[in-house]
C-alpha cells in the first residue's frame, strides 16, 4: 500500500515522500530576470517544510518574454549564479529542485503566424535555458505546457490545427535528453483546456503518450486551476479523472496536482490506481512546513481554505500569513466561490 511518506527514486530524484511543490508564480523577479532577494526565503523555507521535491516557479527561457509580471527567466548566462544560489539553498536541505521552463509569447505572434524558424528558434530557447539549469545545479526541468503558456497554445486545437504539435515538444525533450542524459526531464500539462474548440481530455491523452517515451514523468493539471472551496474529502484531487487513466497507460510516473489537502484523500488517490506522486502550490503558501507537520503526527487538513487571496498579495503571499490567523478564516468557508484569477493560474 502507497502512503505519501513512502521513499522513492525517479530516475536521478532521490525523494524522502511522494510529495512535489508544485510550480508556483512568486513574481520575485524584475523585467530582466533578476531575483528579488525574498526569492531565496521562500525556498530555504519550502526546502527545510519536509516536501520531497521543489518545482521552481516558471522561468521563462526568453528575454524578450513580457508574457507575466514578476517572471524569472534562464535566458541568458547573466542569470546563472543567481538560480545557482538558489539551488544551493534548497540543496542545503536535501531536496531536489526542478527548473519549470516556460514561455508565454514570442515576439507578439500568433501561433498561426510562426514560421518554421521561428519554431526552430523557440526550440533552441529551451534547449539552451535547460543548459543553463543544468550549469545552476537543477536535477530536473519541466517543460510548462499548461495554463494557457506558449507550448499550451501550440498543443491546443483552439489555436494550432497542425497535425502533430506535440512535436515541438518531443523534440525539446529528445535534445535535452540527449545532452543531459541524467536529467530528470517532466512536462506539466492540461487535462483539458475547458474552453470551447481547445485540448480535451482525448487530445491530451493522445499528446501525453506520445511524448511519454521522452520524458521521466508527466504533471496533469488544468486550464482554470487554483479551484476556490476545497474541503478535504469532499472535493480534492479534480484532476483525478484524467490522471488515473493516464498513469495505467503510460510507462513512467503521474505527478497529480488540483486541491490536495487531507493525508487520507491524498494516500486514497495513490491507492486507486498508478498515480505515484501529489504536488501542492496554495497549502505550502499557508503552510511551508506542511509535509513536516504531518509526519510530527499532526494530521489536521491543510490550513488552505482555497480563498486565493494570495494572488492579491505582495510576492503572493498567504493573506492569513499576513494578517494573522483570525476569525477570518471561518468567514471565508461560508463565502462562495470567488472567481478564477483573470491571470494564468500557477497556484494549486
Amino acid at each position: 500500500m502507497k502512503t505519501i511518506f513512502d521513499k522513492t527514486k525517479i530516475k536521478n530524484l532521490k525523494l524522502k515522500n511522494r510529495l512535489f511543490r508544485s510550480a508556483t508564480w512568486e513574481a520575485l523577479a524584475d523585467e530582466s530576470g533578476h531575483f528579488d532577494d525574498e526569492i531565496y526565503r521562500i525556498y530555504d523555507e519550502l526546502a527545510a517544510g519536509g516536501v520531497g521535491c521543489i518545482i521552481s516557479g516558471f522561468t521563462s527561457v526568453s528575454d524578450n518574454d513580457r508574457y507575466f509580471g514578476g517572471m524569472a527567466r534562464l535566458s541568458n548566462d547573466g542569470l546563472i549564479a543567481e538560480h545557482t544560489r538558489l539551488t544551493d539553498i534548497v540543496h542545503r536541505n536535501d531536496i531536489p529542485i526542478i527548473a519549470q521552463l516556460a514561455l508565454g509569447e514570442y515576439q507578439n505572434k500568433e501561433i498561426s503566424e510562426l514560421t518554421d524558424s521561428d519554431i526552430g528558434n523557440i526550440r533552441e530557447m529551451f534547449i539552451k535555458a535547460a543548459d543553463r539549469a543544468v550549469l545552476a545545479g537543477y536535477d530536473g526541468i519541466q517543460i510548462h505546457a499548461a495554463h494557457g503558456f506558449f507550448l499550451s497554445r501550440f498543443i491546443s486545437p483552439a489555436h494550432n490545427r497542425s497535425a502533430n504539435p506535440e512535436q515541438l515538444i518531443i523534440d525539446i525533450a529528445k535534445a535535452v535528453s540527449a545532452r543531459h542524459p541524467d536529467l530528470h526531464i517532466t512536462i506539466k500539462i492540461n487535462s483539458s483546456d475547458f474552453m470551447y474548440g481547445g485540448l480535451d481530455e482525448n487530445g491530451s491523452m493522445r499528446i501525453c503518450l506520445a511524448c511519454a517515451p521522452y520524458l521521466d514523468s508527466i504533471e496533469v493539471s488544468g486550464n482554470g486551476t487554483s479551484v476556490g472551496g476545497i474541503r478535504p474529502g469532499v472535493n480534492e484531487a479534480y484532476f483525478k479523472r484524467f490522471a488515473l487513466p493516464l498513469a495505467e497507460n503510460v510507462d513512467i510516473p503521474v505527478i497529480l496536482v488540483g486541491g490536495h489537502r487531507s493525508i487520507d484523500n491524498m494516500n486514497n488517490v495513490l491507492n486507486e490506481g498508478g498515480i505515484e506522486y501529489l504536488s501542492m502550490s496554495r497549502p505550502l503558501i499557508r503552510e511551508p512546513d506542511l509535509i513536516d507537520r504531518w509526519q510530527r503526527g499532526e494530521r489536521s487538513p491543510a490550513k488552505c481554505v482555497s480563498c486565493n487571496m494570495c494572488y492579491r498579495t505582495p510576492a503572493h503571499k498567504c493573506i492569513f500569513r499576513l494578517r494573522g490567523d483570525t476569525k477570518r478564516n471561518m468567514r471565508l468557508q461560508s463565502r462562495p466561490l470567488l472567481d478564477s484569477p483573470s491571470e494564468p493560474s500557477e497556484l494549486a
